[in-house]
């Protein structure tokens, strides 16, 4: 088009020659009376009622801070508003209402912990860019695949690498990764279905449904291992750092020496129950004329040797962890953060990290870096966004009073046993997390709930708030408890019911190693027997 012709118009015109789009519906009061709108409303209703109505002993500021969250929690569980928008709320709401100032409010958005996350995104986009989590499957998965091939083994070898994958990355974005790597493998298998959404039970489908089911709970299984392979265990942090900045801080080594052993059991317990539920004792020659090793080695034959990019890429990764894991080792051993007098965090490597990605070159065209910001468009901002609202929470808690309210509230739980209200608080972060939101938002609903419950009950605030947050990771049996669980679910390889008797058995054997875990390892490793120093 010539825009420098005058007589040229700068906005489409209508062509009167062609059919025109048919006139909107006239707008009426009906067409405003949804759901959705019901939903949106809910929030500012929720927040007006107990403005007017709540009244505490403490400060103005508790009662709004209560409001506020009622309307945040209400959009949040809702999903009226999109949630990294409801997420943002809190900074045009704290100012507001008077809980915080603007600047105030702001600095929760970005935190050691929210660089931490962004930063081990970018290195997960490197990662995908270059296909070395793929290589990676592969080459384990053709470890554990014998000759014959033996169906646990190869079972335990799939899952197996999608929780040492989900360890370094979060566990969405490895459930999205290795389900094709899993379902390639199934690919060879003839599955033979029956009238409707049902399959036959042969010894071929279950094993599909095992390798399926494996999958996708394998990675959030994983990602409790680390402190960035979910965002629930960052969250966990952000909030014990905001809530007691005078303790210890939980860092990405003191989490891995509980979240580890945790997970590994857990996950050793999804092994078995998916070997007893699906793995029959003809399995193993059912499959055998269908799939061996020379299926694995020609699927890595197609990827070719390994380049200059990928092993790049494995040395920052790798270079990545051994920073993580040696920046504060012990008392008497510090690590290498001494040398900066602890002014270095975990969230400093991670974006030092990053920053490489985008200064080595790739090999493949000069001048081409690793990384490039085009890429970094797939960040998920939805969950940073989460994170920082959560921080934002957990300081409006504190600074409105509203947080030694509820602990005031909390005083008949005094008389309860530990013993008893771990488990109780593992089943119902699971239960918020299975029926209502997502396990990032009922980490941040519960979290900060527990840390006041802990000041009543006299214990130290880890010992609740760390089964709570595990709890809210397990929601394994139906297809919208998780993002995991929705990757697994569209394969169709699996029903509802196959998710609802595999989860259920998960979840209550996985709240029981949390209740015996968190006493005895997590008394050493959060230092919890004595209470909060």
């Amino acid at each position: 088009m010539a825009y420098d012709d005058p007589k040229t118009s700068l906005l489409p015109v209508n062509d009167r020659s062609q059919p025109s789009s048919p006139p909107p519906p006239p707008f009426s009061l009906k067409s405003m009376a949804t759901l959705k709108n019901f939903c949106i409303l809910s929030g500012p209703l929720l927040c007006a009622v107990i403005c007017l109505c709540v009244t505490f002993d403490g400060p103005t500021t508790s009662r709004n801070m209560l409001a506020v969250t009622a309307w945040v929690f209400a959009w949040w569980l809702t999903e009226a508003v999109p949630m990294p928008i409801t997420s943002i709320a809190p900074l045009f709401l704290f100012p507001l209402f008077g809980i915080a100032s603007a600047d105030g409010v702001a600095r929760s958005y970005m935190d050691d912990v929210v660089t931490l996350l962004l930063g081990s995104f970018m290195l997960v986009l490197a990662v995908e860019r270059y296909n070395v989590h793929r290589r990676l499957a592969l080459n384990i998965t053709l470890r554990f695949c014998g000759e014959p091939v033996s169906p646990p083994f190869l079972l335990l070898g799939i899952c197996s690498t999608t929780a040492f994958v989900s360890m370094w990355m979060h566990n969405v974005a490895c459930a999205v990764m290795m389900m094709p790597v899993a379902t390639g493998i199934l690919q060879r298998l003839p599955v033979n279905p029956t009238d409707g959404s049902t399959r036959a039970a042969t010894p071929i489908n279950n094993f599909c449904r095992a390798v399926v089911l494996g999958v996708t709970y394998a990675a959030p299984i994983g990602g409790m291992s680390t402190l960035t392979g979910t965002g629930v265990n960052l969250i966990l942090a952000a909030i014990w750092k905001s809530s007691f900045p005078e303790a210890k801080p939980i860092s990405f080594n003191t989490w891995f020496f509980f979240g580890f052993p945790l997970a590994l059991l857990i996950f050793l317990a999804l092994w078995v129950i998916l070997c007893l539920l699906y793995l029959s004792k003809g399995s193993s020659m059912a499959l055998a004329a269908y799939l061996d090793k020379a299926h694995l080695k020609r699927e890595l034959d197609i990827l070719g040797p390994m380049a200059f990019a990928e092993k790049m890429v494995l040395a920052v990764f790798g270079t990545t962890i051994a920073l993580w894991m040696t920046r504060s080792i012990t008392e008497d051993i510090p690590g290498w953060g001494a040398l900066f007098h602890g002014r270095a965090g975990d969230g400093t490597v991670s974006v030092m990290v990053a920053t490489l990605l985008f200064i080595l070159p790739n090999g493949k065209q000069k001048g081409e870096k690793l990384m490039d910001w085009n890429e970094c468009k797939k960040l998920p901002w939805n969950i940073i966004l989460l994170l920082g609202a959560g921080f934002a929470i957990a300081d409006g808690m504190q600074s409105s009073g509203l947080a030694d309210i509820l602990s005031k509230a909390l005083d008949f739980l005094e008389q309860v046993p530990y013993i008893a209200i771990a488990p109780v608080v593992c089943l119902i972060s699971a239960i918020i997390t299975e029926f209502i939101t997502s396990n990032d938002a009922a980490a941040t609903l519960v979290v900060p709930l527990l840390s006041q419950m802990a000041r009543t009950v006299n214990v130290h605030p880890l010992a609740l708030m760390v089964p709570g947050a595990i709890g809210s990771q397990l929601a394994f049996m139906l297809p919208t408890g998780t993002p995991p669980n929705i990757v697994g679910f569209t394969t169709g390889h699996i029903d509802i019911m196959d998710m609802m008797k595999t989860g259920l058995l998960l979840k209550i054997v996985g709240t029981a190693i949390v209740s015996l875990l968190m006493p005895t390892l997590g008394a050493y490793v959060f230092e919890t027997k004595g209470g909060l120093q």
